[in-house]
């Protein structure tokens, strides 16, 4: 009963943009820190920006700043990451994790407590 459900992703040119939402059943998302993950074939799943229990408290890895933004809508118990001015070098399916605490950082995969199944990113031509 307890869920994360991706969605948002798709196929987009370079420099495009897209709005990816992260929705929570059977739990709060606001007690949690949500974090996005990417992975792509082949490569390591890496964290791409951490939103914590305390309101206004982001992280953004390096190569995403200034490109995309992660916020939350409580009412909607969803948590969003606009993507923008997106490259090829961005595909991946991209995954949102949970867990409980308020400092934001990206843990081991094996630290988050719920993870949904993943929204597919493609950037081409």
């Amino acid at each position: 009963q307890l869920q994360l459900v991706e969605s948002g992703g798709g196929l987009v040119q370079p420099g495009g943009s897209l709005r990816l939402s992260c929705a929570a059943s059977g739990f709060t998302l606001d007690y949690y820190t949500i974090t996005w993950f990417r992975q792509a074939p082949g490569k390591e799943r890496e964290g791409v920006s951490c939103s914590s229990r305390t309101r206004g408290s982001t992280l953004y890895a390096d190569s995403v700043k200034g490109r995309f933004t992660i916020s939350r809508d409580n009412a909607k118990n969803t948590v969003y990451l606009q993507v923008n001015s997106l490259e090829p070098e961005d595909t991946a399916i991209y995954y949102c994790a949970a867990r409980p605490g308020s400092l934001c950082a990206f843990r081991p995969l094996y630290a988050y407590n719920y993870w949904g199944q993943g929204t597919q990113v493609t950037v081409s031509s």
